[in-house]
């Protein structure tokens, strides 16, 4: 099914009481198997957009759908992963991964065969009894990951999931990505900071311009899959690199 968002804007009230618009009037479809990334301006709304679209934040005017239904809150079909990893210190990686699982009700042989597989896929079988303060930034983020990849959502929203690891271990997430994307198909909507990512990443790139964030360009990536990181050295990559900084780069102008 397909998100479509029209009109949609986003309004917080300042100091004063006054409303100020942070996000829109935006408008644009995501279809169904897509993977888009937003980049433009730190403020410009990206994160709101993105808890509009878990139905974590009410759109103060405009709508976002999915298929026919109104995103008017949480759906079941939906999970969200953000900077911060948030694992619980007092449960094991198995068990940080398992946590959607167990809140839906699984017995906990069931549970724990599906981590078992995901683990694998992690590379984190030899950590499954580890707690969260035993594990690098990286392999947090990957239990994050696994969190959200179990419950084989059809949308995934990621805020910023890699955006406070070096570069190498970027790159290596960015790479289990699409690799388990590719393994669990689903919708993915991806904000980044990252140029190179975004259009490594995604089949759509939208730049956003400065708050209130409004589409300022909507670039198709037209690089074939699977994505491999020798492509960041082609001339296709880096012509499609320069035009969305050249999109980030008019706003700022």
């Amino acid at each position: 099914m397909r998100l479509s968002l029209r009109d949609l804007s986003v309004s917080f009230p300042d100091p004063a009481g006054d409303m100020r618009p942070a996000l829109g009037p935006i408008s644009f479809d995501v279809a169904e198997e897509d993977f888009v990334c937003l980049v433009g301006p730190t403020g410009c709304g990206k994160s709101s957009l993105i808890r509009v679209l878990a139905g974590l934040l009410p759109p103060t005017s405009g709508s976002a759908r999915y298929g026919d239904e109104a995103i008017a809150g949480p759906m079941d079909s939906f999970a969200i992963m953000f900077q911060d990893a948030n694992l619980m210190p007092w449960r094991t990686v198995l068990d940080n991964i398992a946590l959607p699982l167990e809140i839906a009700g699984l017995p906990r042989d069931i549970r724990h065969e599906k981590v078992q597989t995901l683990l694998l896929q992690l590379h984190l079988e030899q950590f499954e009894l580890a707690y969260p303060a035993e594990l690098s930034g990286g392999m947090a983020q990957r239990v994050a990951l696994g969190r959200v990849i179990v419950q084989q959502p059809r949308v995934l929203l990621l805020d910023e999931p890699f955006g406070a690891l070096d570069a190498l271990t970027r790159e290596r997430l960015s790479l289990e990505l699409l690799r388990l994307r590719q393994r669990y198909v689903q919708t993915i909507v991806m904000v980044t900071h990252d140029i190179s990512e975004a259009v490594f990443l995604a089949d759509r790139v939208i730049v956003m311009s400065r708050r209130p964030g409004r589409l300022v360009a909507d670039i198709s990536v037209d690089l074939p899959r699977p994505r491999s990181p020798a492509m960041i050295y082609e001339q296709r990559f880096l012509q499609l690199t320069k035009e969305v900084r050249a999109g980030i780069e008019d706003i700022r102008a």
